[in-house]
Protein backbone atom coordinates (compact mmCIF):
# COMPACT_ATOMS: atom_id res chain seq x y z
CA UNK A 1 0.00 0.00 0.00
CA UNK A 2 1.28 3.35 -0.95
CA UNK A 3 1.62 6.55 1.85
CA UNK A 4 0.10 10.29 1.22
CA UNK A 5 0.97 12.56 3.94
CA UNK A 6 -1.87 15.54 3.42
CA UNK A 7 -1.14 18.44 5.73
CA UNK A 8 -4.68 19.92 6.50
CA UNK A 9 -5.60 23.35 9.24
CA UNK A 10 -5.96 22.14 12.72
CA UNK A 11 -9.54 23.14 12.73
CA UNK A 12 -10.27 20.71 10.09
CA UNK A 13 -11.70 17.25 12.18
CA UNK A 14 -9.38 14.26 10.58
CA UNK A 15 -11.82 11.85 10.71
CA UNK A 16 -14.37 13.75 8.84
CA UNK A 17 -11.79 14.91 6.16
CA UNK A 18 -10.68 10.77 5.62
CA UNK A 19 -14.29 9.74 5.64
CA UNK A 20 -15.10 12.63 3.05
CA UNK A 21 -12.24 11.56 0.85
CA UNK A 22 -12.84 8.08 0.67
CA UNK A 23 -16.62 8.87 0.36
CA UNK A 24 -15.31 9.95 -2.81
CA UNK A 25 -12.85 7.58 -3.79
CA UNK A 26 -15.84 5.22 -3.09
CA UNK A 27 -18.31 6.67 -5.32
CA UNK A 28 -16.18 7.32 -7.99
CA UNK A 29 -15.25 3.39 -7.96
CA UNK A 30 -11.19 4.06 -6.63
CA UNK A 31 -11.74 2.20 -3.73
CA UNK A 32 -13.63 -0.91 -2.78
CA UNK A 33 -15.67 -0.73 0.60
CA UNK A 34 -13.32 -2.20 2.37
CA UNK A 35 -10.25 -0.67 0.94
CA UNK A 36 -12.24 2.92 1.93
CA UNK A 37 -12.74 1.48 5.11
CA UNK A 38 -9.08 0.78 5.80
CA UNK A 39 -8.02 3.88 4.72
CA UNK A 40 -10.21 5.60 6.85
CA UNK A 41 -9.69 3.34 9.92
CA UNK A 42 -12.74 2.39 10.54
CA UNK A 43 -14.40 -1.19 10.06
CA UNK A 44 -16.14 -2.24 6.72
CA UNK A 45 -19.46 -2.06 8.38
CA UNK A 46 -19.13 1.10 9.87
CA UNK A 47 -18.11 2.54 6.73
CA UNK A 48 -21.18 1.04 4.85
CA UNK A 49 -23.48 1.89 7.94
CA UNK A 50 -22.06 5.52 7.64
CA UNK A 51 -21.15 5.92 4.00
CA UNK A 52 -24.89 7.68 3.07
CA UNK A 53 -23.91 10.74 5.90
CA UNK A 54 -20.88 11.77 3.31
CA UNK A 55 -23.50 11.57 0.25
CA UNK A 56 -22.42 8.44 -1.78
CA UNK A 57 -24.55 5.13 -1.61
CA UNK A 58 -22.95 1.51 -0.60
CA UNK A 59 -25.86 0.28 -3.80
CA UNK A 60 -24.32 2.61 -6.67
CA UNK A 61 -27.01 5.27 -6.30
CA UNK A 62 -26.76 9.06 -5.24
CA UNK A 63 -28.59 10.10 -2.58
CA UNK A 64 -30.65 12.15 -5.40
CA UNK A 65 -31.32 9.09 -7.48
CA UNK A 66 -32.59 7.32 -4.17
CA UNK A 67 -35.25 10.12 -3.43
CA UNK A 68 -36.75 10.87 -6.86
CA UNK A 69 -36.93 6.71 -6.21
CA UNK A 70 -38.87 7.20 -3.37
CA UNK A 71 -40.91 10.01 -4.85
CA UNK A 72 -42.53 8.45 -8.25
Amino acid sequence: MKTLTLQIPDTVDENKFKMHLVAYLFDKGILSSGQAAKVAGISKREFIETIGQYGASIFGETVEDLEKILNE
